[in-house]
Order: structure tokens, then sequence, then C-alpha cells
């Protein structure tokens, strides 16, 4: 499969992408866990169905250590024993941010609240626009139909 759009190759893209690369960037260097971090982008692309990420952030986060039992559980972290209660609070908030269309009142006060237990301001900041930049990073690799499967860990870095 080829992608229909080569955001590389192409001026517009280039310049756009370049300062919202640099966002992405400095949301890896906020004070959020980097594991955190990884199974969040890992679950909003496994919701929006991008396998371009999904590959990338199984990738990365097996490269930082994470174990593949965590990695192949992201999915089903409801019913997994295996995420800490920061964790599922993470996850459940980036799935609500992710699934707004879908959740009449958006992230729900409840979720809100479990989140903001276990994340600082400057923490809960960098998750929202994590789960943000994610979905916007899907949209664009789903509409290009960007394949998936030659990620290599560090590609972009």
């Amino acid at each position: 499969m080829d992608a229909r759009l080569n955001y590389f190759a192409d001026p517009i893209a280039g310049k756009a992408l370049k300062h919202f690369m640099s966002a992405g960037k400095a949301l890896k260097e906020s004070p959020l866990p980097a594991a955190v971090q990884e199974l969040v982008a890992l679950r909003v692309s496994q919701i929006n169905g991008c396998a371009v990420c999904v590959d990338m952030h199984t990738k990365e986060a097996a490269a930082a250590g994470e174990s593949s039992v965590r990695l192949n559980l992201v999915a089903a972290w409801r019913e997994a024993t295996v995420f800490t209660e920061a964790e599922r609070a993470a996850l459940h908030l980036a799935e609500e941010g992710t699934r707004i269309a879908d959740a009449a009142g958006g992230v729900g006060d409840e979720v809100w609240a479990h989140a903001a237990k276990h994340y600082d301001a400057e923490q809960l900041t960098a998750l929202v626009l994590l789960v943000s930049f994610m979905n916007t990073v899907n949209r664009l690799n789903i509409i290009a139909r960007q394949p998936a499967g030659d990620y290599e860990p560090g590609q972009f870095h």
C-alpha cells in the first residue's frame, strides 16, 4: 500500500508539520511519565485505528523496556491487573478525550477527578495535550493512508 500523500516532500506540510512536531517533542520532555505517554499514545491510536501510530508506539514502548504483557493488554486495560491506578486514570481520560463524539459530555467529571488524584496540573496539561496531539496525528496518517510495519524505534528522534 502506498500513502496518498508524502508529508515529508510537500512544502506546505513541511512548514506546518515542523511546528506541529516540535509540540510533540515538548510533550516528550514534559513531567508526564514516559511510560504513561506511550500507553496513552498507543490507546488513542488503537481507538482511532491508526496502524502507523500503533506500530510506532508499541515499538517505542518495548524499546524503552515496556513488557509485552502490558502492551498487549492496553486495548483491554479495564479488565487487566497490570496497570497502576494512575495509568488507568490516564487511559480512561484518553479514551473519553478521544471518543468525544461518542461521549455526550466529553470527558466526565468523575474521570477528570480520578486523573487529578494522580497527576498534578502540569502533568494533566501534558496529558490533555498528548491526547489531542495523538488524535491529530492519527487523523493525518489515516486520511493519507500511511502504511505501517516498517517503523524502527528512534526513527523520528
